[in-house]
């Protein structure tokens, strides 16, 4: 059992200044994680007189909640290089630090993207078996929602890489989707078995008979993503950060044509009430603070990256996706599978099939 199993319990950081929206909104979405997990205790990094006026307006609040006061903070501008030099004293790096020492399991941060990335990494390291981390997240689909990743942290990657991303990939759609054998795909230009780099073809034949808890299922296009065809979706950061970027707009785009659509007449306008109910649960589905929060996986502690723009809400569903990680154990179902993977493709055995 590690140091931070050890002292860090059900034990969440949450950088308290970063986001579009910033404290009152990273408060009240604590406020809400407090109610449905009362065993769970929160550790607020941010600059305690911003902080303290705002935790009060949440009775709730009063318990298993601490704040650790700092008035450093990363601003959305900062260069990732920068905040590696300089950050390690705000509400981010202080957050990524108490998780490193075991003072907590998770951190939650809505801050600078790539400041983020750029801190766990240095701070956190990759775990063993893993060369390079991942960034993961949940997409809507139509079946219900997938997880993909890599989502930008690695633009270019090789046939390890890409194992690695489905073995931690399935491991995360286990703990965070309660799929016990999730459908594992590798993103390619088509699903014939000839298409592709010797990247994909080469991990997609590895994986094919991985004696891992999921099931691989070959290659997806890009149309096969929100059809929901694969429950974990794997590809290099370069496409994944262009698909999900896409995704995102299409989405915004489709939102906003429905209402405009239904503004064009009087009779459209009519239309609009009977047809209400499921438009709002179209909106819903594809409302991006309902699937929010991306994770780097691959390191020795758990960082969850929320959606710079998110509300409360948002924050609160990025909030739920580090519980379940806690709680199902996620880093060590990483570790377990690529052990068992190894066991049974030891490195040595491939370099050799390569040849």
């Amino acid at each position: 059992m590690s140091h931070q199993d050890k002292t860090a319990g059900q034990t969440i950081a949450i950088d308290a200044m970063g986001g579009d929206e910033g404290a009152a909104m990273v408060v009240e979405g604590t406020a809400m994680a407090r109610k449905r997990h009362p065993d769970v205790h929160f550790i607020l990094h941010g600059n305690e007189n911003i902080l303290r006026p705002l935790i009060e307006k949440f009775p709730i609040l009063s318990e298993n909640v601490s704040v650790v006061h700092t008035e450093e903070l990363v601003l959305a501008e900062d260069k990732p290089s920068q905040a590696v030099r300089r950050g390690r004293k705000s509400s981010m790096g202080m957050a990524i630090e108490s998780v490193k020492n075991g003072d907590a399991m998770v951190a939650v941060s809505a801050g600078n993207t790539g400041a983020l990335m750029a801190m766990s990494k240095v701070m956190l390291r990759t775990m063993p078996g893993i060369d390079r981390p991942a960034l993961a997240s949940i997409l809507p689909t139509l079946r219900g929602e997938s997880v993909m990743l890599d989502l930008g942290a690695n633009v270019e990657c090789g046939e390890e890489n890409l194992i690695q991303f489905a073995v931690m990939g399935a491991a995360f759609s286990r703990t965070v989707l309660g799929l016990e054998k999730p459908k594992v795909a590798l993103l390619n230009v088509g699903v014939e078995e000839l298409k592709g780099n010797d990247a994909v073809k080469n991990a997609g034949q590895a994986l094919a008979s991985a004696p891992l808890p999921m099931e691989y299922i070959g290659f997806v296009e890009g149309n096969g993503i929100a059809e929901g065809e694969a429950d974990v979706i794997v590809t290099d950061g370069f496409t994944g950060n262009v698909a999900l970027k896409t995704a995102e707009g299409t989405a915004r785009f489709i939102t906003a044509l429905t209402r405009q659509a239904f503004k064009t007449s009087l009779l459209t306008r009519i239309g609009y009430l009977f047809t209400r109910p499921g438009i709002r649960r179209l909106r819903r589905h594809l409302d991006p603070n309902n699937h929010n929060g991306a994770v780097f996986l691959g390191l020795n502690g758990l960082v969850v990256k929320s959606h710079g723009g998110a509300n409360a809400r948002g924050f609160f569903t990025a909030i739920n996706v580090a519980v379940e990680m806690m709680r199902n154990d996620l880093s060590h179902l990483i570790l377990e599978d690529l052990k068992n993977f190894d066991d049974q493709f030891p490195a040595e055995v491939v370099m050799e099939e390569k040849k």
